[in-house]
């Protein structure tokens, strides 16, 4: 069994900064890419980042230049800085991972439970 267990949301003035962590645990023998989704009210969940476990990364465009995704191999943990939030950027933030499980190998993808992000204007 894996988990993600997100942290790091909350509510922040337009022009702020947060930072989003999100760190697998359970049955892993591997995580491959690691990525952020947010689902805005009404809206379908999107994109935001990826980072692949070489550290490759691939970013929604209108957060380019304004998130960074990085990750820790050693820690399973995959973070998100969002620095000069707008309002727009209000949503649920879902992290994902895809990976092999230890004993017996299979394949897994998993979502975490997901966390606020609130910008105010």
């Amino acid at each position: 069994q894996v988990q993600l267990v997100e942290s790091g949301g909350g509510l922040v003035q337009a022009g702020g900064s947060l930072r989003l962590s999100c760190a697998a645990s359970g049955s892993i023998f591997s995580i491959n890419a690691m990525g952020w989704y947010r689902q805005a009210p009404g809206k379908q969940r999107e994109l935001v980042a990826t980072i692949t476990a070489g550290g490759g990364t691939n970013y929604e465009d209108s957060v380019k230049g304004r998130f960074t995704i990085s990750r820790d191999n050693a820690k399973n943990t995959v973070y998100l800085q969002m620095n000069s939030l707008k309002p727009e950027d209000t949503a649920v933030y879902y992290c994902n991972a895809g990976g092999i499980t230890t004993t017996p190998y299979r394949p897994f993808q998993h979502w975490g439970q997901g966390t606020q992000v609130t910008v105010s204007s």
